[in-house]
Parts: C-alpha cells; structure tokens; sequence
C-alpha cells in the first residue's frame, strides 16, 4: 500500500501535534528553487503563540531528521498559525469566528458578509449589517450554503463580546 507525502507526513507530525493541544490544519510541501518548503499549519482554540510555533519548529525538526519522509533533498521547514484572513472550512474553524465578520460566498451564487452570532452542527446564526443606515438583520445559514467562507479583517472593531474581547477585556489574537 502506496502513501502519498503528505500522508506520511500528517502520520508522522500529528500525534506530536497532538500531544501539544493543537490541531493540525495543513500540510504543504512546495518547491523553492533547489530546496523545497514544508509548510505546517497548526491552530487551537485559544489561538498559537510564537512561542509554541517556535518550540514545536525544533521538535518537527528533530522527528523529520531521524525519519525518511523528506528524502534526502534540502527542504525549509515553517511552522506556523492560520493567517488572519483564513478560509474557514470546519465546524471548529467557525466556532473559533464567533464574533467575527465572515465573506461567505453562497452555494447558490452570490455573496454574504456577515458576523457569526451562533454555531452549531447543522450552520450558522448571523447579523447581516445593515446598509444606509438600516438596521442589521438575523439569517440563519445551513453549512451546504457554503461553498466558501472567510474571516474578514476589521480595522475598526467594536468591543465586547461580539467583538472577540476576552474576559479580561484584552483583545484575542486573530
């Protein structure tokens, strides 16, 4: 039985990833020139630290130099967190937007942004912003009317709870 790169890589990297609370979110190998880059996209619900994407860079390291499964080219590894604007594409990835803004393009065409006010298994409870002064409504969308959905950067965030304030009142990382 025959695996493919980023199998063996998934297999090898996930339960050290594990270990650390994090959730594995990709895996890319990309050719750079004469070396190639090994992307590892890791997250959690409270977010990713430096810190912790540091620690774990030298741990990947240490496991891929005693395995075979980059071969023997040179290669760079980068460990890092989701970028601010991340495709959502998971029930946790949703829930982890509570509160934020979203673009979401619809299943049936068109476009939709939009802040998450709810999550659960079935879809999403939203506050469509109203225009020209109009007050924002409720929708609620089912997860297959989603063909693609997005976090949005906001500039100028309201606090609060919708707002992604902690209860300390700090701001979350995005």
């Amino acid at each position: 039985m025959s695996t493919t790169q980023s199998e063996r890589l998934r297999g090898l990297l996930e339960p050290l990833v594990i270990a650390r609370e994090l959730d594995l979110e990709e895996i890319e190998v990309t050719p750079a020139g004469k070396r190639r880059v090994l992307r590892v996209v890791v997250d959690s619900d409270e977010g990713v630290q430096l810190d912790a994407c540091a620690e774990l860079s030298r741990e990947i390291s240490a496991l891929l130099d005693e395995s075979d499964v980059m071969g023997g080219a040179p290669y760079v590894l980068e460990v890092t967190s989701p970028g601010a604007e991340r495709p959502l594409s998971e029930l946790r990835h949703y829930r982890r937007a509570m509160g934020r803004l979203i673009r979401l393009q619809l299943a049936e065409g068109g476009e939709l942004v939009a802040r998450i006010t709810g999550v659960d298994d079935a879809g999403l409870d939203l506050e469509v912003p109203g225009v020209k002064g109009r007050k924002a409504t409720a929708r609620r969308l089912d997860f297959a009317g989603i063909a693609k959905a997005r976090v949005e950067i906001e500039f100028n965030r309201k606090a609060g709870p919708a707002g992604g304030d902690t209860a300390d009142g700090s701001q979350k990382e995005a």
